[in-house]
């Protein structure tokens, strides 16, 4: 494959962007295929036989980037004598609108690849004119190529807010030979700072990197901060922070050497659609500290590899580096469990994944080409990331390696306690987890983020977030009962929550499988049963827009059978559980799952502890107390698998020996 890449910036100026250039070219021509780079110029900057640079100019605030000369003939009259198979656009904006008006002249598929959040930009240096220029810009710019890559979930989101349909994620790969543990010195850390502990940041000094919040931590006692990295903002933050050292531009052995020495790495910038030296961080061994906003969602795993802090919470940021600061032990145990989150995510195993994308965009570049009479419809409105996704994609049996099940009660399993210890609960997202791994040739993952009295607000809080960082290939939303029977609910508000929950899944890449939610064959019901209708076909809307599959057992009497229901009156029994975990295995395209399941309730009955008290004392005047007090069952419960643990093939669940990576 022939591979052009259009770069907005490049060597000799060093940055992400230039970066993930580089291991691309690298890594593709290591397995046979061609690249070209074209680029701006400028003091310094090298063209050679793989690299075509362009006339550019200085930005005026920031001379190390140049913007790219010329017009559009110019770019196309280049891309028309290599004759690339695919155009991939590195950051575009300025050279990378004039790559693509040339590509789609030239009829050459395009990959656009979201790495700069330009906007956030924008909008830091008080640009309100330039920011609304600039969002609509990019909108237009990603709608035209013809698929685009964003490297996290919240930058999914935000291309999805500006109407750019086909988006894929694809993240960045890490050096793991060159960042690694043992290129910690002691040498080193008692050159720059003796007997202290070192907190370090890595990264552009610019005003969107939020390098002066360090302030809080830099007067720390027994702490020295050291900044690795040059920019415009060098010279104020050498006055705002006189106690850190700062230690320019390092590159190579040089960078690995000083991550290494770090013993905590933080993360202030808010705008990062990434966070690729967090990456480094964590290959390096070394526990992060960052901001809970952006890229940094994806790639710190609290309380596991490092900790998130609450945007612009600065007492947080303060308070998390302490807790590392004062805690070898912890230290330690976060950098181990840091580098083997990593491990898998090495450039090579990126660029395979990169690879695949441009082969994707050829295929559906050939569709957009054909007559229009025969092209399917691009479901923008919609889910715009799993755009033109077959209908037999949706009801074709697959198989599924990480599961994550989102949702309230019912997907916790609350009243499923059929060969469960005292406490515990299986429920039927659990069921369906054993399930799928009965019939797959390898280990499932599987996570449990559901959490009785959880509304769907909380889902997209805290669950959504988390499911995303697991980077699921099949989630379960199962969710809106709590809001359906609460005082003046709205319908089709609480399932214009769930479709963006959905979409983010789907742009992310997971397989979704909705339930309606469904409620008892009792005389109460009556006052909820036309809410759940209502809201029920919301969610058959939303699933028909997303391609999600969907179990609709709002639909299904056999659901609302007594037997079904526990003793609460509200919960589902075991028998319920399992009722529905072979519903949604069927759905699911499970061969011969119904007759495995009446084999099933032949050979064994699930047995429910017994309960003593009367359903008034025992569950309605609790439940009542709780909610006159302004509290839910909830508020002091977890997810019982906040992270994955392993489902060999053949069923029996057994926590995972390592974190999730």
């Amino acid at each position: 494959m022939r591979v052009a890449f259009v770069a907005e910036s490049f060597l000799p100026h060093m940055n992400g962007v230039t970066g993930s250039v580089l291991q691309a070219v690298r890594h593709l021509t290591a397995n046979g295929h061609e690249a070209l780079v074209v680029a701006p110029g400028g003091p310094g900057a090298r063209a050679d036989a793989q690299t075509t640079l362009l006339p550019s100019v200085p930005l005026p605030a920031y001379p190390q980037v140049r913007i790219a000369l010329g017009r559009t003939g110019a770019l196309a009259g280049i891309l028309r004598d290599y004759r690339p198979d695919v155009v991939h656009l590195a950051s575009p904006f300025v050279l990378g609108w004039r790559a693509v008006a040339a590509a789609d002249a030239l009829g050459l598929p395009t990959v656009a690849v979201y790495q700069t959040d330009v906007i956030a930009y924008a909008r830091k240096y008080g640009l309100p004119r330039a920011t609304a220029f600039t969002a609509a810009h990019v909108a237009r710019l990603h709608r035209r190529a013809t698929l685009t890559l964003a490297p996290s979930s919240s930058a999914l989101h935000q291309l999805h807010e500006l109407g750019v349909d086909r988006t894929r994620l694809w993240g960045r790969g890490v050096d793991t030979e060159r960042f690694r543990p043992d290129r910690r010195s002691e040498a080193w850390r008692s050159w720059i700072a003796p007997g202290e502990i070192i907190v370090g940041y890595v990264g552009r000094l610019a005003p969107e990197k939020q390098v002066e919040d360090l302030a809080v931590i830099a007067d720390m006692p027994g702490v020295r901060l050291v900044i690795v990295g040059d920019g415009p903002a060098r010279p104020r933050l050498e006055r705002a922070l006189p106690r850190a050292v700062f230690l320019g531009h390092l590159g190579g052995a040089e960078l690995a050497q000083a991550l290494a020495g770090f013993d905590v790495f933080v993360h202030p910038g808010e705008s990062e659609t990434f966070g690729q030296t967090i990456q480094e961080a964590h290959a390096s061994g070394v526990p992060v500290v960052a901001t809970g906003r952006g890229g940094p969602v994806d790639l710190v795993h609290s309380s596991v590899d490092g900790w998130l802090y609450r945007p612009g919470d600065l007492d947080d940021l303060r308070d998390r580096v302490r807790d590392l600061v004062g805690d070898a032990t912890k230290r330690q145990a976060f950098g181990a469990a840091a580098r083997a989150a990593v491990e898998g995510r090495t450039w090579p195993a990126m660029i395979d994944r990169l690879h695949e994308h441009y082969l994707e965009a050829q295929r559906l570049h050939a569709v957009d080409r054909a007559p229009r009479s025969a092209r399917p419809l691009r479901r923008v409105q919609a889910a715009p990331a799993i755009a033109d996704v077959p209908a037999e994609a949706v009801t074709a049996p697959r198989e599924w390696s990480r599961i994550v099940a989102l949702g309230d009660s019912l997907t916790e399993g609350l009243c499923d306690t059929s060969r469960m210890p005292e406490g515990q609960y299986r429920g039927w997202a659990d069921r369906l987890a054993t399930l799928l791994a009965q019939r797959s040739p390898a280990v499932v993952r599987y996570a449990n983020l559901a959490v009785r009295s959880r509304r769907v607000a909380d889902l997209v809080a805290e669950q959504l977030p988390r499911a995303l960082a697991l980077r699921p290939d099949l989630a379960t939303v199962f969710i809106g009962a709590n809001d359906l029977v609460s005082h003046r609910a709205d319908p089709a508000r609480v399932a214009a929550q769930v479709d963006d929950a959905v979409a983010a899944l789907r742009r992310a890449g997971s397989d979704v499988l909705l339930v309606t939610p469904f409620l008892p064959d009792r005389r109460a019901s009556a006052l909820f049963a036309r809410r759940f209708a209502v809201f029920a076909d919301h969610v058959r809307d939303i699933a028909a827009r997303h391609g999600a599959f969907l179990l609709d057992l709002e639909n299904d009497h056999e659901i609302g059978e007594r037997a079904k229901w526990a003793h609460d009156k509200v919960h589902l029994s075991s028998s319920g559980h399992r009722f529905v975990s072979y519903r949604a295995a069927d759905v699911l395209g499970l061969p011969d799952i119904e007759a495995l399941g009446a084999l099933e309730a032949v050979l064994h009955a699930d047995q429910d502890r017994p309960v003593t008290g009367l359903w008034l004392t025992r569950d309605a005047l609790p439940w009542v107390w709780r909610r006159m007090r302004g509290r839910t069952a909830g508020d002091a419960v977890t997810a019982k698998h906040i992270d994955y643990i392993d489902i060999p093939a053949g069923g029996s669940p057994e926590r995972s020996k390592a974190p999730h990576s």
